[in-house]
């Protein structure tokens, strides 16, 4: 069996993949607009040519050390790791839910679908499904801010509110699939706001990127801004509701990572996504936060801005494709 892969990260705007060696060392990411709106074959199709593409340019893959390899054009690879949005059965590679970010994406067979369209290419190799904030907490674990840390919470914070859970070295995936379904937990700060869920007071209701942005028209904002980024760009700029709402959604979260760290006690948590690139004013006030609500011995837990970016998704699917 080849010890290259192809990581794929699947994602409601676009989908990236690389080839992914054993050791680390990842080739040029290549990506594609997902069509999410066409449904699940079509976003299965996307996915299957651009395994393809990865596979027939072949490429450099550059490892973290800064050695390098080289993949000849249409290589045989050792399977194909997919993270993607939703609650996913990794047993089976089915979505069992998700969010109507990819129409129709709830009940798709990831897995049996990829195997279907790149049977040619796959042979007997594996296909793994999971979700994207497990691949991103796996490839951190890997090769990134958490690299060496045998449990981590790996918190994404964007367009909603995720989590992966890392313990004694593998990801923790629950009974039902669900663990790490952090933007759905109760939060006191949300009273009163619908999540996406459809139930009320959960934690991305206020927590996530859009979240913010509603929550500053609900305090009087202007309906004029038009999204997170210029409310954020505002409070920069020193506007007072702006600010507020700003800080607000980040208590929120940080209140959640500390109940989370309470009942996991991590050795440390890494907090990524969109929000978590906005700047101190977001930043400072969740990991303060998360500090005043720890008790003493876990005061002092490293929080940890996510070290990979957009590849570590690509990564850790990778890796829990080398490991199949």
């Amino acid at each position: 069996m080849s010890d290259v892969v192809v990581g794929v990260d699947l994602g409601g705007t676009k989908t990236a993949a690389a080839l992914v060696s054993a050791d680390g060392a990842v080739g040029p990411v290549r990506s594609a607009p997902t069509p999410a709106q066409a449904g699940p074959q079509a976003v299965l199709d996307t996915v299957a040519a651009l395994v393809r593409e990865v596979v027939a340019a072949g490429g450099t893959l550059t490892a973290p050390d800064g050695t390098s390899r080289q993949v000849p054009a249409g290589a045989r690879i050792g399977g194909v790791g997919v993270g993607t949005a939703g609650v996913v059965d990794t047993t089976s590679g089915t979505i069992l839910s998700a969010t109507d970010a990819i129409l129709g994406w709830t009940g798709t067979a990831v897995r049996a679908g990829l195997q279907e369209r790149l049977a040619d290419l796959l042979a007997d190799a594996p296909v793994t499904v999971e979700n994207d904030v497990d691949a991103h907490a796996g490839g951190e674990v890997w090769l990134g801010a958490a690299a060496g840390l045998d449990s981590v919470l790996m918190v994404a914070v964007g367009t909603g509110v995720g989590a992966g859970l890392v313990l004694d070295g593998r990801p923790l995936r629950g009974t039902r699939h669900v663990a790490g379904e952090m933007g759905h937990l109760p939060s006191p700060d949300a009273v009163g706001m619908r999540c996406g869920c459809g139930r009320d007071g959960h934690l991305e209701a206020l927590g996530s990127g859009p979240a913010l942005h509603r929550h500053y028209l609900r305090l009087g904002g202007s309906p004029d801004v038009p999204d997170t980024r210029a409310v954020y760009a505002r409070a920069v700029a020193g506007e007072e509701l702006a600010l507020r709402a700003v800080t607000d959604s980040a208590r929120a979260v940080g209140r959640a990572v500390a109940g989370v760290v309470t009942v996991l006690d991590p050795a440390a948590v890494v907090v990524g996504g969109g929000m978590s690139q906005a700047g101190p004013l977001w930043w400072e006030p969740m990991v303060a936060t998360v500090r005043a609500e720890l008790i003493e011995p876990l005061a002092d837990v490293p929080v940890l801005p996510s070290a990979l970016g957009p590849v570590a998704a690509v990564l850790g699917a990778a890796r829990t494709a080398l490991r199949a």
